[in-house]
């Protein structure tokens, strides 16, 4: 499918509109000097623990338990990060070694 230059003249500007109006309608709704409502401040205690559960479930989906290697990788990744994020309290530390110890586990050990 190819798109006239007015096409994508709009599509361009419409994608930065919304970009641009999601970046700042949370500080037009809830300004510096003014107390968020409760609900907001609840959402931004139990949300980022929900997401996270939420990512672990999505990314263990099609492991399949069952046959070899009984999720062994999966498990012992998702423990690394477990324990990584503990030990160092560091996102991109936790993620960086599972998924380091996830890849060498798959294409070298359980190859």
């Amino acid at each position: 499918m190819f798109l006239t230059p007015v096409q994508t003249i709009i599509m361009i500007l419409a994608v930065m509109a919304g970009t641009q109006l999601t970046r700042w309608l949370p500080f037009i709704l809830f300004p510096e000097n003014k107390k968020p409502p409760e609900v907001v401040l609840y959402l931004g205690k139990v949300l980022p623990a929900a997401v996270m559960g939420l990512l672990v479930v999505y990314c263990l989906r099609n492991t399949n338990f069952l046959q070899a290697p009984h999720g062994v990788p999966e498990v012992l990744a998702v423990a690394a990060v477990a324990a990584l994020h503990w030990w160092k309290g560091n996102v991109l530390v936790s993620i960086a070694g599972g998924t380091a110890l996830y890849m060498l586990l798959v294409q070298v050990i359980f190859a």
